[in-house]
């Protein structure tokens, strides 16, 4: 943004007094410019660096981890794209991640998948 400011000072000298003189004006002119820019501090970055490339990895077996766990292991893995279930058949949901273990997972663990695959993991709670 650049910021301009003007002084104008008009000074009249002299007045009324023998014919034919003259009155003096002085006129000074003063103007500054400022440029200020912002740079943001910091910027998210890009969707893609979010999420690595396509690359097959080795899916976790998170078979007996409480399901938050198992969650984070695969995503540290590089697995995003979860998805969970109740293993009783009851249709219920996993509200508290922590109060469920994981019975079984699709792909099993040790398979070959890229990061995009689809990933089950079926629970139930904790002593059950």
């Amino acid at each position: 943004m650049i910021a301009l400011g003007s002084l104008v000072l008009l000074t009249a000298c002299g007045g009324v007094g023998a014919a034919g003189a003259q009155p003096t004006v002085t006129a000074t002119t003063t103007v500054t410019a400022t440029q200020t820019s912002t740079v943001p501090a910091t910027s998210a970055p890009p969707p893609s660096a979010a999420r690595p490339s396509a690359q097959a990895g080795v899916v976790p077996n998170v078979v007996g981890l409480n399901h938050q766990l198992a969650q984070d292991t695969m995503q540290a893995a590089g697995f995003y794209f979860l998805t969970e279930e109740d293993a009783t058949g009851q249709g219920r949901l996993l509200i508290n991640d922590r109060n469920w273990v994981v019975v079984s997972q699709q792909p099993a663990g040790g398979t070959h998948a890229t990061p995009d695959t689809k990933i089950i993991l079926r629970s139930k709670k904790i002593g059950e």
